[in-house]
């Protein structure tokens, strides 16, 4: 009968808890790392959280004169100015700082549209004033740290509080490394990184849970197994529904990544980066956390030990 290929041996033996020193000062990288790149380099904000006002246009003429484009927008004395392709060569997002009023705002939208004449095509226009770009980073924000603290209780409730601790210690490594690639690479931050990263954390939990739920069972089933061992064998047996789930999703990513356009260029890139970076975690980080946390085994129910573990416990005997 054809059982199908096996990408991970059943018999898999990797000794992952083994690295954990090397793997947690990676990790504290991971995570002060980029908290470093945001209070230096800064993000660059888009206009929903900026506020200002997006105008995206066509040029008859293809690819675009971006730098003639730039030069007559410049000039107009509209503060900051960026000015961008915006996926095929013809398409062009201009982006203008928010004026001190919505009158003012306004007036540099005909500026703009002065400045280019007829021969381009006004696709949209869009304006986001403060008050609204503020509410908006505020919800964002409350998202996240609500989307935390539900996890928290979910895991503790289900599992341990070391579970919970672990877990969202983990979440909060995958969220700061993925703002951190949106610092380094300057990637525009805007409402669509914010769900990016909410799809991480939600990403990143469900495969935490796999593996907690199978370090729970081992508990149970192996009594005297030195925590160490136990961790391994946990993550060793999950391990080949963990990398077929990350490998299958990052395939199917990687069509948004390349060909998406620059519309959905840095959502795809980060549920990219955050698809590596949750498989990562939940072997390297969550649950060598709980060597740390000090969990309990009486926390558990435990079956009797098994004939297998019996005979290996009266031999190291």
């Amino acid at each position: 009968m054809f059982r199908g290929i096996q990408f991970v041996p059943p018999d898999t033996k990797i000794d992952f808890v083994g690295f954990r020193t090397i793997t947690w000062i990676v990790s504290a990288l991971l995570t002060v790392g980029p908290l470093l790149l945001v209070w230096t380099i800064g993000l660059n904000m888009g206009i929903d959280f900026q506020g200002g006002t997006l105008i995206e246009i066509q040029t008859k003429q293809s690819p675009a004169d971006l730098g003639g484009i730039r030069s007559k927008v410049s000039n107009l004395g509209l503060g900051e100015v960026q000015i961008q392709e915006f996926g095929a060569p013809n398409a062009v997002l201009i982006r203008i700082a928010s004026q001190p009023t919505e009158q003012e705002q306004q007036q540099s939208i005909a500026k703009v549209k002065e400045a280019l004449g007829e021969d381009v095509e006004y696709r949209r226009v869009e304006i986001v004033g403060p008050t609204i770009s503020g509410e908006l980073i505020a919800s964002g924000t409350l998202a996240v740290v609500v989307a935390m603290i539900g996890i928290l209780i979910y895991v503790w409730f289900r599992f341990e509080w070391q579970f919970g601790v672990a877990a969202v210690a983990s979440l909060v490594h995958d969220v700061t490394a993925t703002i951190g690639l949106y610092s380094i690479l300057q990637l525009e931050f805007n409402v669509s990184s914010i769900a990016a990263i909410l799809t991480i954390i939600g990403y990143s939990l469900n495969d935490k849970v796999v593996i907690f739920d199978r370090v729970r069972e081992n508990l149970r089933k192996y009594k005297r197994m030195p925590m160490v061992e136990l961790l391994d064998l946990s993550i060793n047996e999950t391990l080949s529904r963990t990398v077929l789930t990350h490998v299958t999703t990052f395939l199917a990513l990687l069509p948004f990544l390349f060909f998406g356009g620059e519309a959905i260029y840095g959502f795809a890139l980060a549920m990219v980066f955050g698809i590596v970076l949750t498989c990562y975690s939940s072997i390297f980080v969550a649950s060598p956390l709980q060597l740390i946390l000090g969990m309990r085994r009486d926390a558990f129910s435990a079956a009797p030990a098994s004939s297998k573990e019996r005979g290996t416990a009266a031999a190291r005997a």
